[in-house]
């Protein structure tokens, strides 16, 4: 495991640091740190059901949005843990909280270690109902900046894919991501998720077992921006994927100069509903979108240790 950080490539970035001694440009070191771990009820309804999405959320990040809502957490706000740890940490939320699903936020830079994890926990036909191991699907929730070889590392593990496809255009992609190459990486990275994990599979609750959900959040200034990558996706994926078109954007950071990125403070009704009829124009059935609010409502947890700390 140990030498997938040195000379680290576990993202596009490929910065060749040695974490076992330093931190790579992602901020992360080799040893695991996580900011929260608990039940969430703010993914899509067929990952939330009536039981909530068991999210653990890692902290750093390798693509660094300038808009980041989750800021704190990627600047490294959590605590270390160690891989012991990390797979009772996931116990605890399919046992103790009966959680629809295991939901790893932000764990590429970690990769060998949950899969690592994953791997001591994935049940097999005589041990399917056994606390010790891991019966619920795990979702890996990705931003989409993704390296083949390390989603290679999650076939088998992973039954849900839900991705980011932020951005069709690399000049925006370079702008707000400071990555040229985001378009390309993620549409690559989400080839190799379909083929490992196919299309989507519900079970009688309507909760989602196997399959990909490609989110993209509209940008208030960015609209023309967001009917391109509807288009992308829709042209490549067709309804092989779910897509989640959604209408969050929060100024979380005073000190981000919106104009100077073109941003706009949010996204507005005609706006948000333009992107909609552009899915439906396209022929997307039956995306997940946001009520009117969502932005407002936003809800950015406190990343203090919570779940993680016996």
């Amino acid at each position: 495991m140990a030498a997938w950080y040195e000379r680290c490539s576990l993202c596009p970035r490929a910065c060749g640091i040695d974490r076992l001694e330093r931190a790579g440009v992602c901020g992360a070191s080799d040893v695991l740190r996580i900011g929260r771990a608990a039940l969430h009820w703010w993914e899509e309804p067929c990952l939330v059901g009536e039981q909530g999405s068991g999210a653990i959320f890692f902290s750093h990040c390798a693509l660094g949005c300038v808009y980041c809502q989750n800021k704190a957490l990627a600047q490294g706000a959590g605590v270390d843990v160690s891989v012991e740890r990390l797979a009772q940490v996931m116990l605890d939320l399919q046992n103790e909280q009966r959680a629809a699903n295991i939901n790893l936020v932000t764990a590429s830079h970690y990769a060998p270690s949950v899969a690592r994890v994953l791997r001591s926990l994935r049940r097999s036909e005589e041990d399917q109902h056994s606390d010790a191991m891991l019966h619920i699907p795990v979702v890996w929730n990705s931003a989409g900046y993704e390296g083949q070889a390390t989603l290679q590392l999650l076939d088998g593990l992973v039954d849900i894919y839900l991705v980011d496809f932020k951005y069709a255009n690399p000049k925006t992609a370079q702008r707000l991501s400071h990555a040229q190459d985001y378009p390309d990486i993620a549409l690559a990275a989400i080839d190799e998720m379909l083929s490992q994990v196919g299309e989507p599979q519900f079970d009688e609750n309507g909760l989602l077992r196997k399959g990909v959900i490609v989110r993209h959040l509209v940008l208030p200034g960015y609209v023309d921006d967001s009917l391109e990558a509807l288009s992308v996706i829709h042209e490549r994926f067709g309804n092989r994927v779910l897509v989640s078109i959604m209408n969050q954007f929060t100024v979380v950071d005073s000190d981000l100069d919106l104009r100077a990125y073109g941003l706009e403070e949010m996204v507005s009704d005609e706006d948000y509903e333009r992107v909609l009829d552009h899915a439906d124009a396209l022929g997307i059935e039956d995306y997940f979108w946001q009520e009117g609010g969502a932005a407002s409502e936003s809800f950015v947890p406190a990343f203090d240790g919570t779940g993680v700390l016996c």
